[in-house]
């Protein structure tokens, strides 16, 4: 009888030994081991939730009066809301566009006469209804908290409309998206998304490949410098990364028949920077790594939580503070906002640039730090 047909525990944990021995000498799987189950847990045990409050939201107050003081009173107090500030017209509006606030809600100018008349005047409300799911609970809130301050200021003349829908009405402008089709928000999303993962994944596998064909030498024994290797090594990939792009608004129109309201060469500057951001990052990862499976894990690494803290996948504002400033850091967050807003809203150059410069500034710091990690050697 061989020895292979019998089943020996002193092999068997030989063979234990020389996984674990494994393990440590690739570090880079042993973190992902540790550290991906309590990322996850910590992503969806906080960061996510449906049912987003403290809404950022702007009043546009045209008297002030018992009525208008106590319905301002009651959305501050409420959790749905965050009363950013009180503001005309045109600037609220133009805060809503830029996605400064969710929710702009206008009090007319002559709310109380009309009230006490018994004309029941009308509450303004405009929604950001790009993500309908972020406004669906504030909204159900708000019918709530207007029947509450009819009940205790109507009194007297007025008692037979309290707590019921005669007495005022509330008007729901869904801004942008007023069917609340949930298409609306998630393909412009996944643009980004689509984007972040491939490129990341494609310049970070192009270099270790490199390594493990052994053509890295040659690579390195050219009189180029680091900045030069990572420059050329891009280029390539910002041409797919620009037909990627192509390709998804292309069918976002023809099959999803999003609009495309905004300026087309701002929307463009924003997915140049977004790529080039993406894909310096993609090497600025396989320098720390050995080969493609590595560098894989280090890119689901980092586009989990990029994915889930972006606002794509949950809506952005119903994430806890520290959250949102995590995911404010990466570019994904930035892009979305801006695609969307070119797609459905209309902005421009000055609408954009609070949502361009964060990614260059990634750009530039991604890029420095490939530079000052990459390899000009084997070992």
């Amino acid at each position: 009888m061989s020895r292979e047909s019998t089943f020996s525990f002193t092999r068997w944990w030989g063979v234990v030994v020389k996984e674990f021995l494994q393990l440590k000498r690739d570090p880079v799987t042993f973190v992902m081991i540790l550290i991906m189950p309590v990322m996850q847990l910590l992503l969806f045990g906080y960061a996510m939730n449906t049912d987003p409050k403290n809404l950022p939201t702007a009043l546009i107050i045209g008297e002030q009066s018992q009525f208008t003081r106590r319905i301002e009173a009651s959305l501050r107090n409420s959790d749905y809301f965050a009363i950013t500030k009180t503001l005309d017209e045109n600037t609220a509006r133009h805060a809503l566009a830029k996605g400064e606030v969710q929710f702009v809600v206008s009090i007319p100018v002559d709310f109380s006469r009309r009230l006490v008349r018994g004309e029941r005047p009308a509450i303004l409300i405009e929604a950001d209804a790009t993500d309908p799911m972020t406004i669906g609970g504030a909204l159900s809130a708000l019918q709530g908290i207007v029947e509450s301050v009819a009940e205790k200021e109507l009194t007297g003349a007025l008692g037979h409309v309290r707590g019921t829908s005669e007495a005022l009405s509330i008007q729901v402008h869904r801004m942008y998206n007023p069917e609340g089709l949930t298409h609306y928000n998630v393909v412009p999303g996944l643009m980004g998304v689509i984007l972040a993962l491939t490129t990341v994944m494609m310049t970070g596998l192009s270099i270790t490949k490199e390594r493990e064909r052994g053509t890295m030498e040659n690579l390195l024994a050219l009189p180029v410098s680091p900045m030069e290797i990572m420059m050329g090594k891009i280029v390539p990939y910002i041409f797919i990364g620009h037909f990627q792009a192509g390709v998804i608004i292309l069918l976002t129109r023809l099959l999803f028949r999003v609009p495309f309201v905004g300026n087309p060469f701002a929307l463009y500057v924003a997915t140049v920077l977004f790529i080039a951001s993406n894909l310096m990052l993609g090497v600025t990862l396989s320098s720390f790594t050995k080969n493609q499976l590595q560098a894989m894990q280090l890119t689901m690494f980092y586009f989990l939580p990029n994915m889930m803290l972006s606002g794509f996948t949950f809506p952005f504002a119903g994430m806890p503070k520290w959250a949102q400033v995590i995911g404010n850091i990466f570019p994904l967050t930035h892009f979305n906002r801006s695609v969307r807003g070119v797609l459905l809203k209309g902005n421009d150059w000055g609408d954009l640039w609070p949502h361009l410069w964060p990614v260059a500034l990634f750009c530039v710091v991604v890029m420095a730090l490939s530079v000052l990690f990459f390899r000009r050697t084997l070992d």
